[in-house]
């Protein structure tokens, strides 16, 4: 297929069949079950790795003699490198094997994990926390790719997706819990080591299953090596990461030490800059070389899906931010009795991936976006009177319930609409804005909420109070309505129930 041919491509599946990829023996079933297993492991721990140091960062700045406004970075570094590097690595998955993308990335995380958990110094682990993140940013858009390669059927390729898609959410909880079990009956460390050893796994596996990607690969071309290279857009893809390291480093910066110092304002219009010249270079880069074309903003609703998935993993990762203090310093709750009152976030999660994926074989996918959408709302609405531990069963609970369910709904159902409105020549980079969009959502949403409590409790409580934390799940609630007042207004009836039309990358 031409690069102008990609660039006027309409949403039907019949553009499919002219994509450059060969029809090529697949792997046999079960060991294409297999192998999306281990994709789904990988991913997993992905997730794990963002939310598992959650609980282990108290032990660890006890031990290192960490303060606490500077451990907010054990966190932020993992989170700053995975979404500044999504882009150029889904642009490598792209143009060269998805295969060694995703294993390089998983041994850098898995090294890097094992070191972390020998290092006994802050600045070495927010170093290798930050590398932890680069792996995972390889591994991400890599693993989505070969996924659209090894099940190009419409229907198991949407199942796989959307299996690979909900382990995610499934790791951002449950590594809250994991990491609580590690710290109350091990030792922070093996926070690390259990990274380290499943990413091994994951790695000898893909080796063993995939000993070539030969036949995962498109068509040989004409393309040397130095225009596969220049396919990369190194300027562009340089100038999009380092606007996002200086965006999210803004971002975590404010919450910190305040929006109306020099620290945050000079980053944040740096990477607004950045972004502006990005955006300029894209237009003058030719159609094919550009590593975000424009023509991708002109798929049908691309642009407000990006927009929405910013909101899940903002809404979790803000609940568990806004209670997880509250829980063990204000109620005195240990590490592990903290994690069980999180747990219906997770069990939730469990059982709405299967009722999203029914709703999504059943209705246009924008009706199943704004079912979720006024479900995440009914728990936002919730929490903020959620004031006490003896409230918990009467506003805590049901606000996680319905705020979980409604976010699962969004997560799974905004990522299979953006794959069938794309073609599978450019999964890689849609798979690396999506992830990027959940990540910058994860990381300042907690941000500004952060802002806004303290700001709060100043004058209404103080840190032990909750009207800080009321405001922040106020302003998760006012987001909310913002985007779905954006989905009912921009947001097209032309994505299809996924069983019965429209492509499915």
């Amino acid at each position: 297929m031409s690069s102008e041919q990609i660039e006027e491509k309409s949403v039907d599946r019949t553009s499919a069949a002219a994509s450059p990829v060969v029809d090529v023996a697949l792997p046999s079933g079960l060991r294409r079950y297999t192998i999306l297993f281990v994709l789904c492991l990988a991913q997993f721990i992905d997730s794990y790795n963002n939310t598992a140091i959650v609980t282990a960062i108290p032990p660890i700045s006890q031990d290192l003699s960490i303060s606490n406004s500077e451990s907010v970075w054990l966190l932020s570094g993992y989170q700053i490198t995975l979404a500044a590097f999504l882009l150029s690595s889904g642009r490598l998955s792209d143009l060269y094997s998805p295969k060694w993308i995703f294993v390089v990335g998983t041994l850098l995380m898995s090294f890097c994990a094992l070191g972390a958990g020998f290092v006994r110094s802050e600045i070495p682990l927010v170093v290798l926390r930050a590398f932890m993140g680069i792996g995972a940013a390889m591994n991400i858009p890599s693993a989505m790719s070969l996924i659209i390669k090894l099940f190009p059927e419409p229907a198991a390729q949407s199942q796989a997706l959307a299996a690979f898609v909900f382990i995610s959410g499934v790791g951002n909880v449950l590594g809250l819990i994991m990491g609580a079990l590690f710290v109350s009956f091990a030792n922070w460390t093996w926070v690390f080591y259990f990274a380290t050893i499943t990413a091994f796994i994951a790695v000898i596996a893909i080796l063993l299953l995939l000993p070539s990607s030969a036949n995962l690969e498109d068509a040989k071309t004409e393309e040397d090596y130095k225009r596969k290279l220049l396919r990369l857009d190194p300027i562009g893809v340089s100038s999009m990461t380092i606007a996002l390291i200086l965006f999210v480093f803004a971002v975590t910066s404010g919450s910190i030490r305040g929006w109306d110092t020099a620290q945050v304002i000079a980053p944040l219009v740096l990477s607004i800059v950045l972004i502006i010249f990005f955006g300029f270079w894209e237009t003058r880069m030719p159609v094919g070389f550009a590593a975000i074309p424009l023509s991708m903003w002109r798929y049908p609703d691309f642009t407000i899906l990006i927009i929405v998935s910013l909101y899940p993993f903002m809404w979790w990762a803000s609940v568990q931010m806004l209670l997880s203090w509250l829980y063990q310093e204000v109620y005195g709750w240990s590490t592990i009795i903290a994690a069980v009152h999180f747990l219906p976030l997770g069990l939730v999660s469990f059982v709405m991936v299967v009722v999203s994926s029914a709703l999504q074989r059943r209705f246009p996918l924008k009706l199943v976006i704004l079912l979720g959408q006024v479900l995440a709302l009914a728990g936002s609405v919730i929490l903020p009177f959620a004031s006490s531990k003896e409230r918990y069963w009467s506003f805590t609970f049901p606000g996680f319930v319905l705020g979980s369910a409604g976010t699962v709904i969004i997560f799974t159902t905004t990522n299979i609409a953006l794959f069938t409105i794309t073609p599978p020549e450019v999964a890689g980079v849609v798979g690396a804005i999506y992830t990027c969009a959940l990540q910058i959502g994860s990381t300042a949403g907690p941000a500004i909420v952060t802002s806004i409590q303290t700001s709060v409790q100043i004058t209404h409580g103080g840190p032990g109070g909750f009207a800080g934390r009321a405001a922040g799940f106020w302003f998760l609630f006012a987001f909310g309505v913002a985007e779905m007042v954006g989905v009912l207004v921009f947001m097209h009836h032309k994505v299809p129930p996924k069983s019965t039309g429209g492509q499915v990358a």
